[in-house]
C-alpha cells in the first residue's frame, strides 16, 4: 500500500494541529444536492423562483452559470439568496460557450438530462478531474431518447458534445446501479417528453429530484420496487411554476464538523438544520451503532424536507460492519467515516463501495493512502474497506494526497484535529467546490489550521 508521507510539505499544504475540544453551534452550507437541482428547476419553470440557503460553492455557481448560458437570468440579493428567472420547458437557448462544469460531476450530469431533452447541442467540460468521471452511464439512457453523442473524450468522458433532442422518447429504464444522477438526468430529460417516463433502480437512491419536481408541479409518482428498489413514473410536458426553495443544510458537509466533534475528546457541539431526508442520514445510523453520543433535537420541516439539530459530544466509537445496502445512503460520507473508524476501538467493514472508484478521484485507493499516512492499518478486498482502528491513539504526522478531491482534503483535515502529530493534506484549494468556510467555521470552534 502507497503511504503519503513528505517530510516537509509543499507550499499548498495545509495542517490540522490537535488542540482544545470543538464547542459551539454550527449551521452547515446548504445541501449541495438540492441547490443544483434549484437552479435548474428554477431555469425550466416559466417566471422567478425564489431560493434561500443556496451554497455558494464552486460546484452549484458552475450549475448556475450553465443555467444562465441556457437562457436563465439569475440575481443573487443576498447571501445564499437567489432569484431565477426560467424560460420553460421547450424554451432553452443554444449556449454560446462551452458549459464549464468545473469540478461538479453532479452538475454535469443533470444538466446533460436537460439538453439530452431538448433540441440543442452543447458542449460539456470541466477540470481534470472532472474529465476522469465517466459519463456513458448517463448517456447512454439519453441516446436511447433521442440524443446524439457528437464527441466525447475517451471512454465517454469530457469533453462531451451532446446534441439534444426536441421530442425525446418516453421510456421504461433500469439503473444498474443506485445513482440518484442517472435517475435526475433521465427524468429531466423526460420532462420536455410527449408521454410518461419511467425510471426503475435496484436501491432506492436520494430522492430530491422526485420531491422538487412534485414541488414545482409536475406529476410525478414513487413506488417500492422489489425489495429495496424504486420505480418513478413522470407524466411529460407539466406546467412547471415558479416555487420558493428553502434550502437545508448539508448532510454530506456536515458529517466533517459532527466526526471531528466526536473523535475530539471534551467536545459539546451543537449542528443546526441538518436535512434528516431518510435517504441521506446513513453515516448518521451507522455513527450511532457505533456508540456517538449523538441527540436529535427540534425535528422540523424547511424546504419541503425534514431537518433537525444534531448535538454531539466526544465518544468513544467502536468498529461495527456497514452492510453494502446503506451505501446509497452516505456514498459521499465514507471518507469521513474511515476517519471515524481509524479512532475506534476494533475493525470497521464498509461493504460494496465500487461507486467510490469513480468520484472525483478513486475515493477507495484516496483513503486507504491518506490512513496509511497516518499510521492507520486498511486493507481493500474487492470493493470493501476494512480499517484497523487503533482506539483514540491515530499517531498522524503524514500528508495525505487529496487527488483534487474536497471531501478526502476536508476528511483528512478532521483526522488530524485529533492524531496525536496533526496531520497535513496536499492541497485545500478544492474544499471551495462544497464547503467554502470549511476551516473558518471549525476554527471558532476551536479547531487549528496552520
Amino acid at each position: 500500500m502507497a503511504v503519503s508521507v513528505s517530510v516537509s510539505p509543499p507550499a499548498a499544504a495545509v495542517r490540522a494541529a490537535p488542540g482544545g475540544p470543538l464547542k459551539g453551534r454550527l449551521r452547515p452550507p446548504g445541501d449541495k444536492s438540492i441547490s443544483h437541482r434549484a437552479f435548474i428547476l428554477g431555469l425550466l419553470a416559466v417566471g422567478r423562483t425564489e431560493i434561500e440557503g443556496l451554497l455558494e460553492g464552486e460546484d452549484v455557481l458552475h450549475t448556475g452559470e450553465a443555467c444562465r448560458a441556457l437562457g436563465a437570468r439569475i440575481e443573487r440579493h443576498g447571501a445564499g439568496a437567489w432569484r431565477v428567472e426560467g424560460v420553460g420547458l421547450g424554451a432553452l437557448l443554444e449556449p454560446r460557450g462551452t458549459l464549464d462544469f468545473g469540478n461538479a460531476g453532479t452538475g454535469t450530469r443533470l444538466m446533460m438530462g436537460v439538453v439530452g431533452g431538448h433540441g440543442i447541442t452543447a458542449e460539456f467540460d470541466g477540470d481534470a478531474s472532472l474529465r476522469k468521471r465517466p459519463m456513458r452511464r448517463v448517456l447512454d439512457p439519453l441516446t436511447l431518447m433521442g440524443a446524439e453523442v457528437l464527441a466525447q473524450g475517451e471512454g465517454g468522458r469530457c469533453p462531451i458534445l451532446l446534441q439534444g433532442t426536441p421530442e425525446p422518447l418516453p421510456i421504461e429504464y433500469r439503473t444498474a446501479v443506485a445513482s440518484a444522477q442517472i435517475k435526475s438526468a433521465v427524468l429531466l430529460a423526460g420532462l420536455n417528453s410527449p408521454g410518461r417516463t419511467v425510471l426503475i433502480e435496484p436501491q432506492a437512491s436520494r430522492d430530491h429530484t422526485e420531491k422538487m419536481l412534485a414541488h414545482f408541479g409536475a406529476v410525478v409518482a414513487s413506488e417500492p420496487f422489489g425489495p429495496e428498489g424504486r420505480k418513478i413514473s413522470l407524466e411529460g410536458r407539466p406546467d412547471l411554476r415558479p416555487a420558493r426553495i428553502v434550502v437545508p443544510a448539508d448532510p454530506s458537509s456536515a458529517a466533517f464538523p459532527l466526526v471531528a466533534a466526536l473523535i475530539v475528546p471534551g467536545s459539546d457541539l451543537v449542528i443546526e438544520g441538518m436535512m434528516m431526508n431518510p435517504l441521506r442520514i446513513g453515516l448518521l445510523q451507522t455513527l450511532l451503532e457505533m456508540g456517538a453520543r449523538i441527540d436529535v433535537l427540534d425535528r422540523r420541516a424547511e424546504g419541503g424536507e425534514s431537518v433537525a439539530d444534531l448535538r454531539v459530544r466526544g465518544s468513544d466509537l467502536r468498529g461495527v460492519d456497514v452492510p453494502a445496502a446503506r451505501a446509497p445512503s452516505m456514498i459521499d460520507e465514507y471518507p469521513i467515516l474511515a476517519v471515524a473508524a481509524a479512532f475506534a476501538s476494533g475493525e470497521t467493514r464498509m461493504r460494496g463501495l465500487s461507486e467510490l472508484r469513480v468520484k472525483e478521484s478513486d475515493r477507495l485507493a484516496a483513503i486507504a493512502a491518506g490512513l496509511a499516512a497516518a499510521g492507520v492499518e486498511s486493507a481493500i478486498e474487492g470493493d470493501d474497506l476494512i480499517v484497523a482502528g487503533r482506539g483514540g491513539h491515530v499517531p498522524g504526522g503524514g500528508v495525505a494526497a487529496t487527488h483534487l478531491d474536497h471531501r478526502i482534503a476536508m476528511s483528512f483535515l478532521c483526522l488530524g484535529l485529533a492524531a496525536e502529530r496533526g496531520m497535513a493534506i496536499d492541497d485545500a484549494a478544492m474544499i471551495a467546490t462544497s464547503f467554502p468556510a470549511f476551516q473558518a467555521s471549525l476554527a471558532s470552534l476551536g479547531a487549528r489550521f496552520s
